[in-house]
């Protein structure tokens, strides 16, 4: 417990931090052009990308916001990585960013921000057998240090179809956790992370922005039976 707390009070310093850099104000461009997810939550995915060990896998980039983020942080990191990113495609009316070609608004997005070459973007649904496979031939066993989930609230299905990849203690980004919409994500997400939560599998670190939960993976190995 008192472990958990120095973390999450270690992550909150560095959101303090970050919100003062330069690259502040670009993420703030990212977010009101390609982004539903809030600021200090794109601030955490380029820290994330700048200071973690190992590969990063996303599920739900839509317009790529979060991909250009986590990107532009790889991107400040010595070591070589890779950053996975599966989308489905489709379109999405939204007031603000709407698509009617969400996979073509996002390969236009990501060469625009000049990050294309840095993302192996895989289409299709993260849990069909095809797309599951493109993605174990991109990254090697173990070796995910930041995993970004933003799809239908399935977190329990995601990790057992991933699981394998990532690293102890990975981080990971889960949008949807909290929602102020009725019949939301949130009931969905929030009850699959809580249960993971209290078993040992999940560590929490908090929620920011509009209901983006924070947190590490410990594996399946610590949880309770």
């Amino acid at each position: 417990m008192k472990e958990s707390l120095a973390d999450s009070m270690a992550l909150m310093e560095a959101l303090i931090e970050y919100r003062q850099k330069p690259i502040s104000n670009d993420l703030q461009q990212i977010r009101h052009k390609y982004s539903m997810l809030h600021l200090d939550v794109l601030t955490l995915l380029y820290y994330f990308a700048s200071t973690s060990a190992g590969n990063i896998l996303e599920i739900g980039p839509y317009l790529g916001g979060s991909t250009i983020s986590a990107a532009l942080g790889m991107r400040g990191s010595s070591a070589h990585r890779r950053l996975i990113s599966v989308e489905p495609g489709g379109s999405h009316r939204h007031h603000r960013i709407p698509s009617k070609d969400i996979l073509r608004d996002l390969r236009k997005n990501l060469a625009k921000q000049r990050v294309a070459e840095m993302v192996t973007l895989i289409a299709g649904y993260s849990w069909e057998e095809k797309t599951m496979s493109e993605v174990r031939g991109q990254l090697e066993l173990c070796s995910v240090g930041l995993f970004i989930i933003d799809a239908d609230g399935e977190v329990k299905r995601e990790l057992g179809n991933y699981r394998n990849l990532l690293l102890p203690g990975c981080n990971m980004v889960v949008d949807d956790y909290v929602s102020l919409k009725s019949g939301g994500k949130d009931l969905t997400t929030r009850p699959q992370i809580d249960e993971l939560v209290a078993s040992g599998e999940l560590q929490a670190l908090g929620v920011y922005g509009w209901g983006t939960w924070i947190g590490r993976w410990w594996g399946s190995a610590n949880a309770t039976t």
